[in-house]
């Protein structure tokens, strides 16, 4: 029996939690709150969650050599990094141009897939690159694509988490994940990435207490941790039996749903030329992406 109609399900579940990501993260650090005290919490939240769903499904942690260094990896390449670019990058760009950011990960993958021999180059593919730079041209460069032009020269900072998502779901592609299930890897990864980033919070001042009055930052925290946390181990899960690239066409319904929630969340708007980057990224994500199940899998 073909396992896509599952695999499509998860895709889809993905890109529409994650895309809310952004807006959420925009009103979580509306008070000033710092990339290494928010990834703390976010992480032990993740701990929380995924030692519940070991507990319900009876499935003990996997402490070995290997699982360890998967996680580690995981952790840096898929959390702890892109989360300090993530949270520091929010804070300075429209949530709706940081969604159109996160689309470019199968652009990035798919380079990375060819240097590690996991896939394959085609013309329309070459094209669909293309049209990717083309459309993060777009937002960089006219004047009038973001609010205030100076926030151009933050955006290469910002490109830098796609980057890593892309040589994180590679690494994944390539080794599995370890012996372990989604929820005993992300319980691992979470708990590794508390212990990198919490002497960061505290040594940097970064540290949030939970202890206080909670208002919509907090909440959002909250919600923006959960939803990271139980998308991300749909998203490993992904990686691991589909294939990077296609785990990565999570993103076109990331870059959709996160103009949505920007508009209803927020407020935004868009100008003409985001608009042109969102058509020119997507075109770029449709050439891109295999073109079948065999493709997929490959």
């Amino acid at each position: 029996m073909s396992r896509r109609p599952l695999f499509l399900a998860v895709l889809v579940g993905c890109g529409l939690t994650w895309g809310s990501t952004q807006s959420l993260g925009k009103i979580a650090v509306s008070t000033g709150y710092q990339p290494f005290g928010l990834l703390f919490w976010q992480f032990v939240l993740g701990v929380v969650l995924m030692g519940l769903a070991m507990a319900f499904r009876r499935t003990p942690p996997v402490l070995t050599r290997r699982t360890l260094v998967f996680a580690l990896v995981v952790a840096l390449l898929g959390s702890v990094l892109p989360g300090i670019t993530f949270w520091t990058s929010v804070e300075r760009l429209p949530a709706g141009v940081m969604s159109l950011l996160i689309s470019t990960v199968p652009l990035l993958a798919f380079p990375i897939a060819l240097m590690l021999g996991q896939d394959r180059l085609s013309a329309l593919r070459a094209l669909g690159l293309l049209c990717g730079l083309g459309g993060v041209a777009l937002i960089a460069l006219p004047e009038a694509s973001l609010p205030d032009p100076g926030q151009a020269a933050f955006l290469p900072f910002a490109m830098l988490g796609p980057l890593l998502y892309a040589m994180e779901t590679n690494y994944v592609q390539r080794v599995g994940m370890a012996g372990m299930d989604p929820f005993q890897a992300m319980a691992l990864v979470s708990g590794i990435g508390a212990l990198l980033v919490l002497p960061f919070a505290v040594a940097t001042g970064q540290w949030i207490d939970p202890v206080r009055p909670w208002g919509a930052p907090e909440w959002a925290l909250l919600a923006s941790s959960a939803i990271h946390v139980l998308t991300y181990a749909a998203y490993v899960w992904l990686a691991a039996h589909a294939g990077s690239t296609f785990a990565s066409q999570s993103s076109y319904i990331v870059t959709a749903s996160g103009l949505v929630w920007a508009t209803a969340l927020l407020g935004e708007s868009f100008s003409p030329y985001v608009w042109a980057a969102l058509v020119l990224l997507l075109a770029g994500l449709a050439l891109v992406s295999p073109r079948d199940s065999a493709s997929a899998r490959s």
